[in-house]
C-alpha cells in the first residue's frame, strides 16, 4: 500500500524535473543570445533538427524489447550471464542511437571534427617529447595551441587515440567503435559494484535501466563514455575488494583511478565516490587495512609515469583553468548554467532517475527499518546519493557551465541504479526509451 501511495509522489518528482527542462529550454532561448550561451539549443549543445535515420526501427526495437522482456530476463538470468547480457543491451541501445544519424555522422566523424583528439595525431610522433612539451599549447594564446577537447583534458585522453592509431586502428571509425564499446561496459562496472555492495536483488532491478540509459545519446560516440567506463570500474574494482575479494582488485581499482585522472581533470571527483564505498565496506576495511597498500601503489603507477616522462599535471590544470575563462566560460553566465546543467542531467538520467532519486532520499530520511532488504536499500540510496553530491559539486565549481550532457556522463551512471527503487518497471523504461529517442531524432548533438 505505501508503495502505491508513493507512485503520485514519484510523478509529481518527474513533473518537475520537466518543468526544469522546460524553464532551461524557454530561459535560454529567449532570455539570452546564442552570444551568450554559445549552444545552438539550450540547455543542449546541439541544433533543431527534427530527423529519422536508418536505424530508427532498430533503435525502436531495441527499445520495446528491453521494456518487454528487460525486468523479467534480469531477475531471472543467472548473475554471471547477465553481466554480458546487459552489455549487449547498453551496446545495441547505443549503437542504434548513434546510427541513426548514419555511420559518419553518427560515429566515424564524431571524434574527427576540429576540436576534437584525432585531429592532432600527427603532433604525436614523439610521445614522451609531446608529453613534455603538453603544457605549452594549452593556452589559447600559445604557440599551435590544442584544440578545446584535447587542450580540456590531461594528455591521458588524446594518447589514448594516438595508441590506438599505432596499432594499426587509426581513424575516426576505429574511434567511435572503441569509445562505445568500452563505453558500454560502465553499466556492467556498476552493476558488479552495486551487487558487491547492495544484493544482487538491487543490482538486477537496475540493470535494465542502465541498459536503456537515455545517456546512450551521447554515449555514442563522445570520449566521456570511455572515461566513464574507466571511472566505474575503478569504483567497481575497489566494491569488490572490500567485501572480501582479492587484494589484486584493489590495486587494479587504484590503477584506473589514477588512469581517470589522466583523462579527465574533472573525474578527481570520484574520490567522493570512492569514499562512500570505503564507507559502505568499513567492515571489511577494518578487517583489511593492508588494502590501502596495494590501492595507493595502483593510484601512483601512472601520476609517477607521466611526471618521469615530463608531464606537470597540476601546472596543465591550472592552465586549463586559465584558458576556460579565456574562451566560451568566460562569456557562458554561470547564473544560468548552474541550475541549466541539472535540465542537462535530467536528459541524460531519465524521469525514471529523477523519480528513483526521490525515493532513495525518503530511504535516507526514514532510516528505521528491519531486515537484509531494508539495509540494502539503505546502502544503495547511500551510493547514488554520493554519486549526487559528487555532480553537485561539478556544479558548483562553475567549471561545467553547458556540455555537461556530455561532461558528466561518468557521474550519471551512478545516479541511474535509483532506479532499482522503482515498482511497475516497465512504464518507467518506456519513459525513459522515449525520452532518449525524442531527443536523438529532434536534436542534432554535437559535443
Amino acid at each position: 500500500m505505501t508503495r502505491l501511495r508513493s507512485v503520485p509522489r514519484d510523478l509529481y518528482a518527474a513533473a518537475a524535473a520537466v518543468l526544469l527542462v522546460a524553464a532551461a529550454i524557454l530561459v535560454g532561448r529567449h532570455v539570452y543570445t546564442y552570444d551568450d550561451l554559445i549552444v545552438g539549443w539550450p540547455p543542449l549543445l546541439g541544433r533543431w533538427d527534427p530527423h529519422l535515420g536508418p536505424s530508427t526501427p532498430a533503435a525502436v526495437l531495441v527499445a520495446a524489447a528491453t521494456v518487454a522482456y528487460g525486468p523479467a530476463v534480469a531477475a531471472r538470468l543467472p548473475w554471471r550471464a547477465l553481466l554480458p547480457a546487459a552489455w549487449g543491451a547498453a551496446m545495441a541501445w547505443t549503437w542504434s542511437l548513434a546510427l541513426i544519424d548514419g555511420w559518419e555522422r553518427g560515429v566515424a566523424g564524431r571524434l574527427t571534427t576540429g576540436q576534437e583528439y584525432l585531429t592532432v595525431i600527427d603532433r604525436w610522433r614523439d610521445i614522451p617529447a609531446t608529453l613534455r612539451d603538453f603544457n605549452g599549447h594549452i593556452l589559447l594564446h600559445s604557440p599551435d595551441n590544442w584544440p578545446a577537447h584535447v587542450a580540456g583534458h590531461p594528455p591521458g585522453a588524446t594518447l589514448t587515440y594516438v595508441l590506438l592509431d599505432r596499432i594499426g586502428l587509426g581513424g575516426g571509425g576505429w574511434a567511435g567503435v572503441w569509445t562505445i564499446t568500452v563505453g558500454a561496459t560502465g553499466c556492467v562496472a556498476v552493476l558488479v559494484a552495486v551487487r558487491a555492495l547492495c544484493g544482487e536483488r538491487l543490482a538486477r532491478r537496475a540493470a535494465p535501466f542502465l541498459a536503456l540509459a537515455p545517456a546512450a545519446v551521447w554515449m555514442g560516440t563522445a570520449a566521456d563514455g570511455y572515461f566513464a567506463a574507466v571511472a566505474a570500474w575503478a569504483v567497481a574494482l575497489l566494491a569488490l575488494t572490500v567485501t572480501g575479494r582479492s587484494l589484486w582488485w584493489t590495486a587494479g581499482a587504484g590503477f584506473l583511478f589514477g588512469w581517470t585522472c589522466y583523462l579527465s581533470y574533472g573525474l578527481t571527483l570520484f574520490a567522493v565516490i570512492g569514499a562512500a564505498v570505503l564507507l559502505l565496506g568499513r567492515r571489511g576495511v577494518r578487517e583489511r587495512p593492508v588494502m590501502f597498500v596495494p590501492l595507493l601503489a595502483g593510484m601512483a603507477v601512472v601520476p609517477v609515469a607521466f611526471t618521469v616522462i615530463g608531464f606537470d599535471w597540476w601546472e596543465a590544470y591550472h592552465l586549463l583553468v586559465e584558458r576556460y575563462y579565456e574562451g566560451a566560460a568566460g562569456v557562458r553566465p554561470y547564473a544560468y548554467w548552474v541550475w541549466a546543467n541539472l535540465a542537462c542531467t535530467v536528459l541524460i538520467t531519465g524521469l525514471a532517475t529523477v523519480a528513483g532519486l526521490r525515493r532513495a532520499g525518503v530511504v535516507l530520511v526514514r532510516r528505521r527499518g528491519e531486515g537484509d532488504a531494508r539495509t540494502e536499500d539503505l546502502r544503495l540510496a547511500f551510493l547514488v546519493a554520493a554519486a549526487l553530491l559528487t555532480l553537485l559539486i561539478a556544479d558548483l565549481s562553475g567549471m561545467s557551465k553547458a556540455e555537461t550532457e556530455r561532461i558528466w556522463l561518468p557521474f550519471a551512471l551512478w545516479l541511474l541504479p535509483a532506479c532499482a527503487f522503482l515498482p511497475h518497471p516497465r512504464a518507467w523504461l518506456t519513459a525513459q526509451a522515449i525520452l532518449a529517442l525524442l531527443v536523438n531524432h529532434l536534436v542534432a548533438t554535437g559535443w
